[in-house]
């Protein structure tokens, strides 16, 4: 709960319950699809298979840019 507190409403006012709801549903899709996390060491929940390291990296942004997920291009 702290985490969406923090990292996303209060960066952001809703413009109505709509859009709150979006808003909320776009950060817990980020949350558990694109963020690493610490206790499985800094691996991805729903990891796909490992790119190699060289690369152009890709920015892919959630909620017009207050959230970013950075990848290497395939």
């Amino acid at each position: 709960m702290r985490s969406i507190k923090d990292e996303c409403l209060h960066r952001v006012i809703p413009f109505g319950e709509r859009h709150l709801r979006r808003t909320i549903a776009e950060y817990v899709e980020h949350y558990h699809r694109e963020r690493n996390h610490q206790g499985i060491k800094n691996e991805l929940i729903a990891g796909g298979p490992p790119t190699a390291p060289v690369g152009r990296i890709r920015r892919r942004p959630r909620l017009g840019g207050l959230l970013n997920y950075y990848e290497r291009a395939a």
